[in-house]
């Protein structure tokens, strides 16, 4: 497609792809999706991109980053079009750049799909990109009760937080230690800023509508246990309120609180990678409440080498399981492990001070599965391996893509993704969670290991790590 043409789009679902080529000095690239309304956003809710993952109407979905071929990486918004509120009338497609601009990157394109069977409904590839940080590539909108997509085209300098704030999303500013006070001067005249006018845009050849000019950011508000060393493994055989006028002479009642204002949409993140394996929590501001630890995964849809084999098998099952595990040793000397199977769920506000919400045996669910860490009680955790197994309904990692986020409470959350498994391994050691000398790091572990015949993927991890548990047979 060429900038400001339009497409009908016939499916009810559609899948979103950003896809460009990574390689070193290759900026990394994120993909989002804004639900507008007049032009702007109803609320912060209306912005769906890597820290807010799902609407809340369920209509889009972030479904994270998957490498390919040719060192082609790709980027997944699930867009439910027969979902979307009747109030929306545009859902804008858009990429932000991380550590460089769009000039750097090549082979930026984005692409919707029919979800129903895979079909390419409408494509645009960007080829005039320079000093732009982030990027509107297209939307979806309606048109006569239809939807229809545009490929927009247009850039901002200003990076995501720019692009966000230009269609009403609050955005939380990142924190700077306080500066020494000025000495006190003459008040100076405030000359305005001129307007900055926006990238025109070509119209488009059917249903011409411009397209909303960015606008100037708003001022930023104010911010405001199981038995010891034992556990167990699947078994052998198992894989400001008004307020009403009062007489002068009386005192007026106390006025009703305000309601708290939302909290700001925090765009700021960390990625793990194998060249920078390592984050300080207590440096990014993660030194207290709770974090959150999210698994979310997909089936490939296309295998190569060994596991091309085993596609038949992977298309065929509905059962898909993988388990979010954390083994942990405490200071006192106690060890254990959080898990599903054993019903070991673990404790938020005792020993171990880790608790796994749930089991989410498909992962198609936004939330995935999730372990929360109390890091109010970080000085009683030595550690904390977070692993993953495949219960069952897959052989390998290599079948799968799977994203997995540490999300602190007070810090900027830390990704990384898993899709780099060559072996038959069906047990991922994740993240090393440590406390030393007063401060929290976490560690890319990504390590794919492959249980010997007869040995379970929890009693693999623990040799591979030296924990020295104790297990026995467990279901769930």
């Amino acid at each position: 497609m060429l900038k400001g043409t339009n497409v009908p789009v016939p499916a009810q679902s559609v899948r979103v792809e950003v896809g460009r080529v990574s390689g070193p000095g290759v900026p990394e690239v994120d993909a989002s999706a804004l639900l507008l309304t007049g032009g702007r956003v109803r609320s912060d809710a209306d912005f769906v991109f890597y820290n807010q993952p799902a609407h809340a109407s369920g209509a889009v979905r972030h479904e994270g980053k998957q490498s390919g071929t040719g060192g082609v990486v790709t980027e997944t918004l699930a867009v439910d079009l027969a979902r979307v509120e009747s109030a929306v009338e545009t859902v804008v497609l858009a990429a932000s750049a991380d550590g460089g601009n769009f000039g750097q990157v090549p082979g930026l394109y984005v692409r919707v799909l029919d979800t129903a069977n895979g079909a390419e409904i409408a494509r645009f590839d960007s080829r005039d990109a320079t000093v732009e940080t982030a990027f509107v590539l297209g939307e979806l909108y309606r048109r006569q009760g239809a939807w229809k997509f545009r490929a927009v085209g247009q850039g901002y300098s200003s990076g995501l937080e720019g692009l966000a704030t230009d269609f009403g999303i609050t955005v939380d500013e990142p924190q700077h230690a306080p500066q020494p006070a000025a000495p006190p001067q003459a008040p100076q005249p405030q000359q305005p800023r001129p307007p900055q006018a926006p990238q025109p845009v070509p119209p488009s050849q059917q249903d011409t509508q411009p397209y909303p000019a960015p606008l100037a950011p708003p001022p930023a508000p104010t911010p405001a246990a199981p038995p010891v060393g034992s556990a167990t493994e699947p078994p052998p055989a198992a894989p400001v309120w008004p307020s009403a006028p009062v007489p002068s002479h009386a005192t007026p009642p106390p006025a009703a609180p305000a309601p708290a204002a939302p909290a700001p949409v925090r765009l700021s993140k960390v990625t793990l990678t194998k060249a920078s394996p390592t984050v300080s929590l207590a440096k990014q501001g993660g030194t207290g409440g709770a974090m959150r630890v999210n698994l979310n995964w997909e089936s490939r849809k296309q295998f190569k080498g060994w596991g091309s084999k085993l596609g038949r098998a992977m298309a065929v099952h509905s059962d898909l399981d993988l388990d979010l595990c954390a083994l942990y040793e405490l200071t006192d000397g106690r060890k254990g492990v959080v898990q599903a199977l054993g019903n070991a769920f673990g404790s938020l506000h005792q020993p171990p001070y880790i608790l796994l919400d749930g089991d989410d045996r498909t992962g198609a669910v936004s939330t995935g599965e999730n372990l929360t860490v109390n890091l109010d009680h970080k000085a009683q955790l030595r550690r904390v391996l977070i692993f993953v197994t495949i219960y069952e309904g897959a052989r390998s990692f290599a079948d799968l893509h799977a994203t997995v986020t540490l999300t602190p409470q007070n810090g900027a959350p830390i990704d990384f993704s898993l899709d780099e498994c060559t072996v038959p391994s069906t047990v991922a050691a994740l993240a090393m969670i440590s406390y030393e000398n007063g401060d929290l790091t976490v560690r890319r572990e990504a390590q794919y290991l492959v249980p010997q015949r007869g040995v379970s993927p929890q009693r693999t991890v623990d040799q591979a790590y030296g924990w020295g548990m104790n297990w026995t047979p467990g279901r769930k």
